[in-house]
């Protein structure tokens, strides 16, 4: 086990926030790419002459990439600092985007995506690391809770705005013109952001190479608790991406029978309420840590039981009723999600809080990626059958919940045993949070 986690914290304010807001607006702009394919798999389907096995490629390719490079991520942001991690990011998204508006056949597509979902990976954990680096650790949940408030605003631009724009104007002009996003929010960065305080830098990183590498993985995975925030991160956060990133607009579309507008309102439904439950978790959160885990596990089971509802129809389309329900329910699993690294940031130290959100992030992603193939191969092998595909999102969700069980207890105790042991603290410094 690594020694005590102890740092002096940042002071937070007004410039915090300014500083704050900038790194936010570059990962609500990757958010929006990111999403873009959700409101346009039909379209793309088309546009490219694929099926269902072929479209879920996109958003699983994107995800691979994506959860690919959590950790080397983490590492480039611990060694190089979150500004020109950032940097790289917008323009690899960017890029990205334009690629994707432009190409003229699936494999050219393809690689366009990878390339967004390169940038896209570096964004969320630059984020996070503003916010630990300009903000007091009492912050820290409502800090995190708040940009994947913002990130799911990009998400509602998706659907309130390009999803109209793209069938009013076309595939290139909604694509390539969404793009111009990534090249405005380039310029505040470039000239405002800072990685940290004035009189609040970091220890210096230790010698690189290869040793420093491996020495940031396994000191970081060694943690029960940044094992704990990949399994809850895992569990909680893909049965709102599947939907939103691809299978919910056509399961609402062609297998309940409902027009696109109502269609894109539910998922409209599906956002709103992850803005809004995301400000009560956080604020839980920052108040009482022993609310972590029966927010986690009380998201996964009302996900379940409503998920299965809606499946339950058989032969009938949900009542509408059921149907926003379960977007609002699923609106609770990107909150859910974020408690993952309230486990893995105080297990972890100032200098490795970086490579410990990179992991703790790949959780959800590897899930999405899963079931995003699975349900892509069932609906061909079913000729469509969501009842079936969507059935395995239940299997996904078992596997995380083992594990979460299986490591909270180690991972809790670890966690008293080092808030019992910690020194008095600098009185500028934040109280340590309660364990749970």
């Amino acid at each position: 086990m690594t020694g005590q986690v102890v740092f002096r914290d940042p002071p937070g304010g007004r410039k915090a926030v300014a500083v704050w807001s900038i790194g936010v607006a570059v990962y609500f702009v990757a958010v929006i790419f990111r999403t873009s394919l959700g409101v346009a798999g039909l379209e793309a389907a088309d546009r490219f002459h694929v099926g269902a096995s072929a479209l879920s490629a996109f958003s699983l390719l994107q995800l691979l990439v994506y959860a690919g490079m959590q950790i080397p991520v983490g590492l480039l942001v611990d060694r190089l600092g979150t500004k020109k991690v950032l940097t790289l990011g917008a323009v690899l998204f960017t890029a990205g985007q334009i690629g994707f508006a432009l190409s003229p056949s699936y494999g050219m597509a393809l690689a366009a995506r990878a390339l967004l979902g390169c940038g896209d990976a570096m964004t969320f954990i630059s984020v996070l690391r503003l916010g630990t680096r300009w903000f007091p650790a009492r912050r820290g949940p409502l800090m995190a809770q708040l940009a994947g408030l913002v990130g799911m605003a990009g998400n509602l631009v998706s659907t309130l705005v390009l999803a109209p724009v793209l069938h009013g104007v076309g595939w290139i002009p909604a694509f390539a013109g969404s793009a111009v996003a990534g090249l405005i929010v380039l310029v505040p960065l470039v000239l405002f952001l800072r990685d940290h305080p004035e009189g609040y830098e970091p220890p210096p990183a230790p010698p690189g190479g290869g040793g420093f590498v491996r020495r940031q993985i396994r000191d970081s995975w060694r943690e029960p608790g940044t094992r704990l925030g990949l399994w809850v991160h895992f569990t909680t956060q893909f049965p709102a991406m599947v939907f939103l990133l691809l299978w919910g607009m056509p399961f609402l579309v062609e297998d309940q029978g409902l027009a696109r507008t109502t269609a894109a309102g539910l998922l409209t439904l599906v956002v709103a309420s992850h803005m809004g439950f995301g400000l009560v978790y956080g604020q839980l959160i920052g108040r009482r840590q022993a609310a972590r885990i029966p927010l986690a596990l009380g998201t996964v089971a009302l996900t379940a039981v409503l998920w299965a509802s809606v499946l339950a129809c058989s032969g009938a389309h949900a009542p509408m009723w059921l149907l926003v329900t379960l977007c609002v329910v699923l609106g609770t699993c990107g909150p859910a999600s974020m408690i993952g690294f309230d486990f893995a940031r105080p297990a972890n130290p100032a200098e490795r809080q970086g490579t410990a959100s990179g992991i703790t992030n790949m959780g959800g992603f590897l899930a999405s990626m899963t079931t995003l193939l699975a349900m892509g191969l069932l609906l061909d092998a079913t000729g469509d059958n969501y009842r079936i595909a969507f059935s395995s999102v239940f299997a996904v969700e078992l596997l995380g919940l083992t594990q979460i069980l299986r490591l909270r207890p180690q991972a809790l105790q670890v966690e008293r045993t080092r808030l019992q042991a910690a020194p008095a603290r600098h009185p500028s410094d934040s109280p340590s949070p309660a364990p749970a």
